[in-house]
């Protein structure tokens, strides 16, 4: 008897799409064979030139579907048998987590070697944290997206412990993996629930049957709104589910937490916005309210506790969960409008806060220890460029104008009032003015106060080259585009996500 032979049916992948996906994978694989595979030392700030490299591969092959996506005649589309979407808001986030992957990379560079870590793990973990976060970008489905979440937390978990002769690094892993389980399987239930209410874990087949049908009891649906929102809460640390922040931002390795305020939030967002901005827009009534409640307890939450810190990583944490504050209010906007703003922000948060983390990276000295605000009193005195380099970066968060800080206030301040939510736009420029205290706090520290006991008075405070390179092109960004914002603002204004299950 001859067996007859049937041909497999395999998904169409679409490869170009997957470019910066393979680009950071490929990477993380690349250090992992060199390290393994060669004996002899590498030269100095390899591990880093290859991160770097990666991260600007990922940022070329994704603005290179740019025309594709936003050209009306194609279109955006789906890969991978419909799992994966493929539209401006994928590019447009793409570019922000390479962007924190290689500042990132930067810091870590002489940070590792001053704190005799040397070695690619660090990068790796970067890497493949990041791929999971463009994962959550570009998702079509709700257990695609909890996939990426677990690749993005897992690598995450372990770097937070990555100083391993710091019991506070040891302690901020510990309590990043325990909170993220409970907030991985709420997510988790989130997604049992919304399954059980419409059928379909994919995005699109959620969309249609939720426009095409009225469900007679929704709550079902509705407690897979709130189980979702708590999951993703945690991952953009909005209050309440941001108790793990300040302890986590705080013990883990200052270049893991500039990554992970920055990167791993614009990956949380991308999910919060494709999912209920986009999937549930039909049912915004319901969800609209959970995320301003959100919002005004995270802004507000966030710049009160700020200003009562003494550790300037801590200190941060809390204007970290400030800042997400802000960017819940685009999501709840739940507009084109909203959505833009939301992006824009997140692109200059992203140069902001990696730039006031490498700062601190770079004061933080040996050991990683010193972050009191005591430890930056007179640094105006003993290396004025570092100190008005962190002015800058304050002064940017606080809003001043001139700056990215206050573009991306304005923006999402102005889609709420357009919108009519003004209660929430009051509530977000006042949590403004609390903020502003706190970054002057330590402007003032820096220039009118003498240095501290442990002031490095003797000039041994030196700024590494990889470090200054991502300092200055932090403060490039935040200062050019603050001044000729036009073309970035237009640029968010085309990445608002569609769904689509149209093959590529």
């Amino acid at each position: 008897m001859i067996a007859q032979v049937q041909a497999m049916s395999t998904p169409d992948v679409a490869w170009s799409a997957l470019a910066p996906l393979l680009a950071l994978v490929g990477g993380a694989l690349v250090l992992l064979l060199v390290s393994t595979l060669t004996t002899a030392k590498p030269p100095r700030g390899a591990y880093a030139i290859i991160t770097v490299l990666a991260a600007v591969f990922a940022i070329g092959s994704a603005m290179a579907i740019w025309d594709r996506v936003t050209d009306p005649s194609q279109g955006p589309y789906a890969a991978v048998a419909g799992a994966l979407s493929i539209d401006g808001f994928t590019v447009f986030l793409t570019i922000v987590i390479a962007v924190g992957v290689a500042l990132a990379a930067m810091l870590c560079d002489d940070y590792l070697r001053r704190e005799g870590l040397d070695g690619p793990e660090l990068y790796v973990l970067l890497l493949l944290a990041a791929a999971g976060g463009l994962v959550m970008a570009m998702a079509n489905d709700l257990i695609v997206l909890f996939l990426g979440l677990e690749s993005l937390s897992i690598a995450l978990y372990v770097a937070a412990g990555f100083h391993r002769r710091r019991a506070s690094s040891r302690e901020a892993a510990m309590k990043y993996f325990v909170l993220g389980a409970f907030s991985s399987a709420f997510l988790l239930y989130g997604i049992a629930l919304v399954y059980g209410a419409t059928g379909s874990t994919n995005l699109v087949k959620i969309s249609a049957f939720l426009s095409h049908n009225v469900l007679e009891r929704e709550g079902l649906l509705l407690a897979g709104f709130a189980l979702l929102l708590v999951g993703l809460g945690f991952k953009v640390s909005a209050v309440p589910f941001h108790v793990w922040t300040p302890d986590v931002y705080q013990g883990a390795p200052t270049p893991v937490t500039a990554f992970m305020a920055s990167a791993s939030k614009a990956a949380a967002f991308a999910a919060l916005l494709r999912v209920f901005v986009t999937t549930f827009y039909a049912q915004r009534v319901d969800w609209q309210p959970l995320i301003a409640g959100l919002a005004v307890a995270t802004l507000v939450v966030g710049a009160v506790l700020a200003i009562v810190q003494s550790d300037v990583k801590r200190m941060m944490a809390y204007s970290s969960i400030s800042h997400a504050g802000f960017i819940l209010v685009g999501v709840q906007v739940a507009s084109a409008r909203g959505t833009s703003s939301a992006l824009f922000y997140l692109l200059a948060y992203t140069f902001l806060i990696v730039g006031t983390f490498g700062v601190a990276t770079v004061v933080g000295r040996r050991g990683d220890a010193a972050h009191a605000i005591t430890d930056y009193r007179g640094l105006g005195s003993r290396r004025p460029g570092l100190a008005l380099v962190f002015t800058v970066f304050l002064l940017a968060q606080a809003g001043v104008p001139l700056t990215t800080g206050f573009l991306a206030k304005f923006y999402v301040i102005n889609a709420a009032v357009e919108a009519r939510s003004y209660w929430l736009a009051i509530v977000a420029m006042l949590s403004a003015v609390v903020s502003a205290f706190l970054y002057l706090r330590v402007v003032v520290a820096m220039y009118m106060s003498e240095p501290g006991a442990a002031a490095d008075a003797d000039g041994r405070l030196q700024i590494p080259a990889g470090a200054g390179i991502a300092l200055a092109l932090a403060v490039a960004f935040t200062l050019v585009v603050g001044v000729v914002p036009d073309r970035v603002a237009h640029w968010a204004d085309r990445a608002v996500p569609v769904l689509t299950d149209k093959a590529g």
